[in-house]
């Protein structure tokens, strides 16, 4: 037991100092458990299997596809509205939806489910994310003591209550309590957030800003400007013929940046689109979305000879970014021509760019100039930097060729943030199913395979380009903490050490009033709950509660909600509860930080509640 207990101080101390990333302290913590025989592998290894975790992952991916898919920005829009310009009221819109969500779905899906959506939110209001997200996680937390189904420690009180054959409790009986910390919440975390969280990152996010974003690009070389979009109708004279054929460069001056199909099913909720650059080999068929660059007068005529019409508003093929070009699976880039370089001196048609890497030309800067028309016969010079329009696989490639060029910026990064908004529909839909999995009981599906349903689905759907972005939504970080953490609770109980300390002060406290007995309960449990999942820590205190108050006399009701209150309101550690581990990493919290903003709310919550249950639920 004394090993256990110094292992556990050792690792919170290493903790705390913050020079050693968390995930490996606590691997660090796991393995000294399994040499000094404390825990078996079986036992060690346990908390990778555990629900908590799996389903930690599958929110990743989850919350990582209604980021992709746009809904995030969507949603976080529709928030800035009734936000306005208010730091403030942006502040207490987060809590108080974020607790309402809360109160119905677990702490760890509600974080998991608004996180993408206020990381949106922070950047469009320009307010830092970090002053935002460590909030969120504790409103998940405090909403969940708005119901009964909030947090499992109120179901686990309610089961201690009833075994003993007191009157169980009501579905809202929890919701004043509830009202009263989510209030408090709000009080506290105000100020403490904007002490202690509002300049964490800040500089970061300005080091890496080096690579112009694609709207930049856009703008920069005009190509919005000159842009035409056409349908091909049922009777277009172009249907089945190649870009080759239709000779469109030379008969009109103008450049096919790209062709598009798009299919709709589900009455617009499952929708595919298919970006091709154009080749001459390129094949167009009727429903194509045909995108031009060049003069508007020789679009027109183009379209009017061929039968081509203008896509409306709203409708399959607008754009967006309402005047512009996608980048779903076709992407630009700048890459500078190296003075060495073996495309010097020759015509941009003949440089083999398009054969070789199957990218296009679409702008040349030099010397301070754009050059965007003809630029089949431009002659290429050393220090040209070069717009480029191919794929996002085709332009990866380019970073090989070292020697005749070097790609500017990271246009893969800017590629991960383009976001595919025609599946934000699908996204919404398959969150929405998990949510209705995971609330309603009569339907018997346990929450991980709820959350591992829609996680599989997201991928199936193509809410991500691919598989390989989906496990990097996942943050392996907060996984690691928490799956080797979980058994460190294992090891407490095995050894007798947190049965020890839950009696000793309970049973030393039962002799100054019910109030310092109140007040022992709620803070024994909070002390607990910071190394063992609350869960297991209101399993272990309730009991204990419920003796302590019957010996003397007392009514269980206000001690047994201590225990779910101390259970739950978990805030000065980042593996105290699966939303502190699940913000950390996007925060970029220490932990310290919960120390600084987690502590002083906890305390607060436990001094005022060790005064108001009382009076709700009397002696």
């Amino acid at each position: 037991m004394v090993l256990t207990l110094v292992i556990l101080a050792v690792t919170a101390l290493f903790f705390a100092i913050g020079k050693i990333r968390s995930d490996v302290v606590a691997l660090c913590a796991l393995i000294l458990l399994m040499v000094s025989g404390i825990l078996t592998p079986d036992e060690a290894l346990s908390g990778f299997s555990n629900s908590v975790v799996i389903m930690m992952v599958g929110l990743f991916v989850v919350g990582g596809a209604i980021f992709q898919t746009g809904l995030a920005k969507m949603i976080s829009g529709r928030m800035l509205k009734l936000a306005g310009n208010s730091e403030l009221r942006l502040f207490l819109l987060i809590m108080v939806v974020t607790s309402f969500i809360g109160a119905f779905v677990s702490n760890t899906g509600t974080v998991a489910l608004m996180l993408p959506i206020v990381v949106s939110l922070a950047a469009k209001s320009g307010v830092n994310a970090s002053r935002l997200l460590m909030p969120l996680a504790f409103a998940s937390s405090l909403g969940g003591m708005l119901t009964l189904i909030g947090t499992p420690p109120n179901l686990v009180i309610q089961d201690v209550l009833t075994s003993a054959g007191y009157e169980q409790l009501d579905f809202f009986a929890f919701t004043p309590v509830g009202l009263i910390c989510i209030v408090i919440g709000i009080i506290v975390l105000l100020p403490l957030s904007k002490w202690f969280l509002a300049k964490k990152g800040e500089g970061r996010d300005n080091e890496k800003r080096r690579t112009k974003s694609l709207e930049e690009l856009v703008e920069e070389y005009r190509l919005a400007d000159n842009l035409s979009r056409f349908i091909v109708g049922k009777n277009s004279g172009i249907k089945g013929k190649t870009i080759a054929e239709l000779d469109i460069h030379n008969r009109y001056g103008l450049t096919v940046l790209e062709v598009r199909r798009e299919t709709t099913r589900q009455k617009g909720i499952i929708k595919n689109v298919n970006q091709m650059l154009a080749g001459p080999r390129t094949v167009i068929s009727e429903g194509d979305i045909i995108y031009l660059s060049g003069e508007k007068e020789q679009a027109d005529r183009f379209a009017d000879e061929y039968s081509l019409t203008v896509p409306e508003a709203g409708s399959s093929g607008l754009s967006a970014n309402q005047g512009g070009l996608d980048f779903y699976d076709i992407g630009i880039a700048e890459m500078v021509l190296l003075p060495t370089s073996s495309l010097v001196n020759h015509l941009v048609k003949d440089s083999g760019l398009r054969a070789k890497f199957h990218i296009n030309i679409v702008g040349i800067r030099r010397n301070g100039e754009y050059i965007m028309d003809d630029l089949p016969d431009v002659r290429l010079h050393g220090g040209d930097v070069l717009l480029v329009q191919g794929t996002w696989a085709n332009i990866s490639l380019l970073g090989n060729e070292e020697d005749d060029w070097v790609v500017l910026g990271q246009p893969l990064e800017e590629a991960a943030k383009v976001t595919l908004d025609y599946k934000a529909p699908l996204a919404a839909a398959i969150m929405l199913l998990m949510i209705v999995l995971m609330v309603f009981d009569f339907i018997p599906v346990a929450p991980v395979t709820a959350v591992m349903i829609a996680a599989v689905l997201m991928v199936l759907t193509g809410c991500f380009r691919n598989v390989e972005a989906a496990y990097k939504t996942i943050n392996w970080e907060s996984v690691v903490l928490i799956g080797a953490m979980l058994p460190m609770s294992v090891a407490l109980e095995k050894t007798g050490a947190s049965a020890a300390i839950s009696h000793s002060l309970v049973s030393g406290l039962g002799g100054y009033g019910p109030f310092v007995l109140l007040a022992g309960i709620y803070f024994t449990t909070s002390l607990l709950t910071m190394f063992i999942s609350n869960t297991a820590t209101a399993v272990l205190m309730a009991p204990i509660a419920l003796t302590s108050a019957t010996e003397i006399g007392l009514s269980p009701y206000p001690f047994l909600f201590a225990v779910t209150l101390g259970a739950s309101m978990c805030f000065a550690s980042p593996f105290a509860t699966p939303p502190n581990a699940l913000v950390m990493q996007a925060g970029r919290y220490s932990f310290m930080d919960y120390i600084k903003v987690g502590l002083p709310l906890q305390l607060v919550i436990g001094i005022v509640m060790v005064f108001v249950l009382p009076l709700l639920f009397p002696f």
